[in-house]
């Protein structure tokens, strides 16, 4: 849009023939400026055509008076050249200057000066250089500004991340001074109940009163931090345990089995919720890359030290749908659980197509 009124001009300059011909005539040194629709994106190579163009038209007497458009077309080329901070201006330049004087020696002998018909472009050279330098050096300064407004925006969101972090330790911090006084008060009056229990029940009662009292705002105050750090409102609602897998597995929708083996209910709290989160996370995999045909099995085995967790599922005859996108995080947080337990994990795909999940988790490494 912005070289419509160049090309107005070139168009309105019109082809300056020396004798009458057919139009067909007229338009070829037309055809010669085409290229320049494109010197943005190949700048090197209209270059190389135009001059091309250039030296048919002024070594052809038929066309050799349309040098206007000539000199006009080359300097348009010579500003974009430099704009792009291409070195081929230089070169570009030279021989710009030799089809001049090429012209000169050979049609400008003539004319009343024929000096001027050589050396009249250069001025309109030099424009054309002297403005694409300055739109470069615009742009580029523009550039640095923007760089500039992106740096100052990345070392705000760096500098207020580190104000969140800070703020986070210093949560982290006083909580675990008001847990650390908290845990030795129970210890202490646990203690003291211990002895007092035969000799003083008053003072027994008096005990676990404060022990209660004590455990319940340590718990308000791991909550408080909780919600203040990233959890919210659902930090608030009582952790998931193993005897929820059944209303997890009918959340699916999908044909999925539940074999729990051994007593869950003598699983340490963390060990559960652990166990809990890694049949929740197999289940979303399955939910996202499995085919709507597939089945599952969830199989929870509790024996001695250890328990066993297995997910599978079958790899189903129906086309897989657009999932939803993954954090790539799944394997990675299930790793780390198990890691915390001193167990192991073991996935991968099944010869039918399914995917397997079997991790196993030490309870006596709560």
């Amino acid at each position: 849009m912005l070289d419509l009124p160049l090309y107005a001009v070139f168009v309105a300059l019109g082809p300056n023939v020396a004798n009458q011909r057919t139009w067909q005539l007229e338009m070829i040194p037309t055809a010669f400026l085409l290229p320049l629709l494109f010197r943005r994106r190949f700048p090197r190579t209209v270059a190389v055509l135009i001059l091309i163009g250039v030296a048919v038209v002024y070594t052809n007497g038929v066309w050799a008076h349309d040098r206007g458009r000539s000199d006009l077309a080359m300097a348009v080329v010579l500003y974009t050249l430099v704009k792009a901070g291409d070195r081929w201006f230089i070169g570009f330049t030279a021989a710009a200057v030799g089809l001049d004087a090429l012209w000169g020696f050979t049609w400008g002998v003539n004319t009343l000066n024929p000096t001027l018909t050589i050396f009249g472009p250069l001025p309109l050279y030099l424009a054309a250089w002297a403005l694409g330098a300055f739109v470069r050096a615009k742009e580029q300064l523009a550039e640095e500004e923007r760089l500039r407004a992106e740096l100052a925006a990345s070392e705000e969101q760096a500098h207020s991340r580190a104000s969140v972090a800070e703020e986070r330790t210093r949560i982290a911090r006083e909580l675990h001074d008001v847990l650390a006084h908290s845990m030795s008060v129970i210890v202490l009056n646990a203690e003291g109940a211990k002895l007092a229990r035969h000799h003083d029940p008053d003072a027994v009662d008096r005990t676990l009163d404060t022990i209660s009292k004590t455990g319940r705002s340590a718990l308000a105050e791991l909550r408080r931090l909780l919600e203040v750090m990233h959890a919210g409102e659902p930090a608030r609602a009582p952790q998931p345990t193993l005897d929820q897998l059944r209303t997890l597995v009918a959340q699916s929708g999908r044909d999925i089995t539940l074999e729990v083996d051994g007593d869950i209910a003598d699983l340490p709290a963390g060990v559960a919720l652990q166990a809990y989160r890694i049949v929740q996370e197999a289940l979303t995999n399955m939910l996202k890359h499995a085919p709507p045909d597939a089945t599952g099995r969830v199989r929870v085995v509790f024996a001695g030290p250890e328990i066993h967790v297995e997910v599978t599922n079958s790899g189903g005859r129906q086309p897989v749908a657009a999932g939803l996108p993954g954090s790539g995080r799944g394997l990675v947080g299930m790793a780390q659980r198990v890691a915390m337990y001193h167990g192991r994990l073991e996935t991968g795909a099944l010869p039918d197509g399914g995917y397997r999940v079997s991790a196993t988790l030490r309870t006596d490494a709560a």
